[in-house]
């Protein structure tokens, strides 16, 4: 398999972290999205990262598609939950994550992609209150437990590692760690992880 990404995309380190909690083998082909030359389309018509290349050529995206099709390819490291109820759980969790992090790159992008005339500071607070509102109901579904999901390790930490793990990369001016010490607590554990590790932002 062959999996097109960055270094910096929090969507594309999920499926890394899936990736190495599996123990798959792959060859990690980096792709600047916004660069002239870029070649991704040829995979993705969508032009996004990560896009994940088969054996026989075929392509998969997005990351929250990618990742619950690694998680059938063998019994290492489960990290989607057969049973319905829980299995939505965790999926509503990747959801919430995915979520944040959406929008913090769309503030981002509105600031890098955008001439300051044209940007929008309402566009901003609307996906900054976004941010906001989701680490809170973060905080509120987390409380006390050891994990996002139930009392193991899920997909669902994995993508709340990933998306709080971006946030501190990105805007280190948004004191989440602050204002949800459980939060920061989660991500500090998860940052232990090998596979968290190997895949730090950059």
């Amino acid at each position: 398999m062959k999996l097109i990404g960055s270094l910096g995309s929090p969507y594309v380190r999920k499926v890394r972290v899936v990736m190495a909690e599996k123990k798959l083998d792959y060859t990690f082909v980096l792709e600047d999205v916004w660069a002239e030359n870029s070649t991704i389309q040829i995979s993705n018509p969508l032009g996004k990262v990560p896009c994940l290349v088969m054996e026989d050529g075929g392509a998969m995206f997005d990351s929250h598609v990618i990742v619950e099709y690694l998680d059938t390819l063998t019994p290492v490291g489960k990290l989607i939950p057969a049973n319905t109820r829980e299995r939505a759980e965790v999926k509503c969790w990747e959801a919430l994550a995915d979520g944040i992090a959406e929008a913090a790159i769309l503030m981002r992008l509105e600031r890098l992609q955008r001439p300051v005339e044209q940007q929008s500071e309402a566009w901003v607070a609307r996906q900054r209150s976004k941010v906001e509102a989701g680490l809170k109901a973060m905080a509120v579904g987390l409380a006390e437990k050891p994990f996002c999901s139930g009392n193991h390790y899920t997909l669902a930490d994995v993508a709340v590692g990933c998306a709080l793990g971006w946030l501190s990369f990105r805007f280190p001016e948004i004191e989440w760690r602050d204002t949800y010490p459980t939060l920061a607590k989660l991500c500090d554990k998860l940052s232990e992880r090998a596979s968290f590790k190997d895949t730090a932002p950059q």
